[in-house]
């Protein structure tokens, strides 16, 4: 079966071996292609592998000989799932795959936002420190988490990988979840509703699906609950937020930062206003792109192939 990867520079920029992936058949691996080149590029192909080009129900309806699309992340958004189920063609994700570094990256924008390190490493570059008259020199507030709030939005693995990780900080932990009966049996965390996870937090982490109940829903109305100077942390999409009312919040000074992996069109439009707006803190959608995270992602989107080969697909979303 002739195997053709849409887009797996993202992936594999050269740091990773594709030879089992190639041991399964026929394959051909383009860095990144265009939509419009979509039909052209992989008209013959009976598995596709996808991470971000968009696989839309017009184009499914053009690739008769598709049988298996799998997507190289979790979510699955860039497949229309209703046209793959009409068309009899196999859809799997990777799930889990990149719980630890998710997990690890919030903490890495926490501590940026509260300890301040590359900005004050920065300063003493610049020469600031040897300058200084002090043996410690800092120019802004630094936050000691323990003792802290965390509310946690989302309670799937890396969602409760943070409640871990927020624990060993010594931080209180709040949690809002779409299903809070599945945990019933735990006595910690609290879990709480989402108006007093905003309300109560000191800091909050975005780690939940985005779906229609989640878009945007950090929100002007939301925000204005927060305590003053709160922070908050998205490593889920962009889209979970409303840019210009944290970007409105950052100014005003309510929201004490906000610091983020994704946004909502990724590369970003010079215009989106979080580029400008003080104390914001963006990385460029790194969170899952560790080594080991990538080498996961990648076993396991082999072994998903293999499983469908054999008749018996894994990791099923249609």
């Amino acid at each position: 079966m002739k195997i053709i990867v849409l887009d797996g520079y993202t992936l594999n920029p050269g740091d990773l071996d594709w030879a089992p992936l190639k041991e399964l058949g026929p394959c051909i691996i383009h860095p990144r292609i265009a939509v419009e080149q979509i039909v052209e590029k992989a008209h013959d192909g009976e598995i596709l592998l996808t991470n971000k080009t968009v696989l839309s129900a017009e184009t499914l309806a053009l690739l008769p000989n598709l049988q298996y699309i799998g997507v190289l992340a979790t979510g699955v958004n860039v497949v229309d799932l209703e046209a793959a189920k009409k068309h009899n063609i196999i859809v799997t994700n990777v799930p889990g795959y990149s719980t630890n570094s998710v997990a690890q990256m919030v903490f890495a924008l926490l501590l940026e936002m509260t300890q301040h390190v590359g900005h004050h490493a920065g300063m003493v570059r610049d020469g600031d420190w040897a300058t200084c008259a002090d043996f410690s020199f800092r120019d802004r507030p630094l936050i000691e988490l323990a003792g802290k709030t965390l509310g946690v939005v989302g309670y799937g693995q890396i969602g409760q990988q943070v409640v871990q990780i927020a624990r060993a900080f010594g931080m209180k932990v709040l949690v809002q979840t779409a299903h809070p009966e599945k945990y019933q049996h735990e006595s910690e965390p609290e879990f709480v509703d989402i108006d007093r996870l905003f309300s109560d937090s000191d800091i909050i982490s975005l780690n939940c699906p985005l779906t229609e109940a989640t878009r945007t829903m950090v929100d002007t109305a939301h925000l204005a609950r927060v305590k003053q100077g709160a922070l908050l942390i998205n490593t889920g999409r962009g889209q979970l937020i409303n840019e210009e009312a944290v970007a409105v919040a950052l100014e005003e000074g309510y929201l004490g930062g906000y610091a983020t992996d994704v946004l909502s069109q990724e590369p970003p439009n010079k215009d989106n206003p979080l580029l400008s707006a003080p104390n914001c803190l963006i990385t460029p959608h790194i969170a899952w792109a560790t080594n080991e995270a990538r080498q996961r992602l990648l076993d396991i989107v082999v072994a998903n192939i293999v499983a469908f080969q054999n008749g018996e697909p894994q990791n099923r979303v249609a």
